[in-house]
């Protein structure tokens, strides 16, 4: 496959950016600036496979209708993807095992497609395009409802030799702790993604029902960590105090991969970095507290995503437009 790439003094190239999640599906036209000229927002099929790719195809007939120059689609999907065959390995979140998505998409579209992790994709965007832009060695972690991650190192993205170089999210920081989805205790995103913030506010209302954030969130099924953060935003002083917890944990997770990376720059994205600094002050502190060599060393920069939610799509139509 030969990428799009922007032509000098001549009309930019234009790629489809497709963002695969596990609820919804983002599709957007972008330019060689990164900028999203038109977008789609769909819910994810409850089956994958083909019906996603119908789904798609739909959306890039439409886009095409009304812009020239498309020349390629760049697919974000969160899983184990083989790079460069676009192989959808493994999805936590979607009905892909072992699915050539790249092949298939390409030919029900009539267009070269680049497939990557979604992760990838969006470090990829804001390298190019947003926070990490002129940086070389850039660690991104989304912070969701799990952790995920992506590693930039001088200025490629570094996949490892099984393209599973970056799940940051399974790192161990508290041997013997919460069983995670991997089938390992401890991980990283035990203690500090929207499942660890929700688990614990659960926990403490079960133990404390007297707090004020039952009366925020009423039920305690009610109460996750997108609810936590959004009652710490309103100035609950217990999920204030639950999200700093998560800041501290989220500190040592970042302390070790800075250990082994050193990067120049941290982006953070996902829905709890959205929280500012409630959970970035927190977790500055904690990494001053346990980084290495921490008497003769500054802490790299942390700073948030410039692209937002559309750093999947921007980042995806990205592999194609700035290989």
């Amino acid at each position: 496959m030969t990428p799009a790439r922007c032509a000098d003094g001549g009309d930019a190239a234009l790629a489809i950016g497709v963002d695969i999640g596990g609820t919804k599906i983002a599709a957007g036209v972008v330019n060689c600036d990164g900028r999203v000229l038109d977008r789609r927002v769909m819910p994810t099929p409850a089956v994958g496979g083909v019906k996603i790719i119908d789904l798609i195809c739909t959306t890039v007939t439409e886009f095409r209708a009304h812009f020239a120059g498309i020349s390629a689609i760049g697919v974000g999907v969160g899983g184990w993807v083989k790079w460069p065959e676009g192989i959808v390995r493994f999805s936590p979140y979607i009905a892909f095992e072992d699915f050539p998505l790249q092949q298939s998409l390409a030919k029900a579209a009539g267009l070269p497609v680049m497939v990557d992790n979604d992760a990838n994709a969006a470090s990829w965007a804001e390298l190019n395009f947003g926070s990490g832009k002129g940086v070389g060695n850039m660690l991104m972690l989304t912070l969701g409802t799990g952790i995920g991650g992506a590693i930039i190192i001088n200025g490629k993205l570094y996949r490892g030799s099984n393209n599973l170089g970056a799940e940051v999210g399974h790192i161990m920081i508290d041997p013997g702790g919460e069983l995670c989805g991997c089938g390992n205790r401890g991980c990283f995103e035990t203690r500090a993604s929207g499942t660890a913030l929700g688990r614990e506010g659960r926990s403490l209302l079960r133990r404390r029902p007297e707090v004020a954030l039952a009366s925020l969130l009423g039920d305690t099924k009610a109460v996750t960590g997108l609810a936590i953060t959004d009652a710490a935003k309103a100035g609950d002083q217990t999920a204030r105090e639950l999200l700093s917890e998560l800041g501290y944990w989220s500190g040592i997770g970042i302390a070790s991969l800075v250990a082994i990376l050193d990067p120049e720059l941290i982006v953070l994205t996902g829905g709890l970095a959205e929280s500012g600094d409630l959970l970035l002050a927190p977790l500055r502190r904690s990494l001053d507290q346990h980084i290495y060599a921490r008497g003769s060393r500054c802490a790299p920069p942390i700073v948030t995503s410039a692209l937002g939610s559309d750093a999947g799509l921007i980042g995806a139509a990205a592999l194609c437009l700035c290989p």
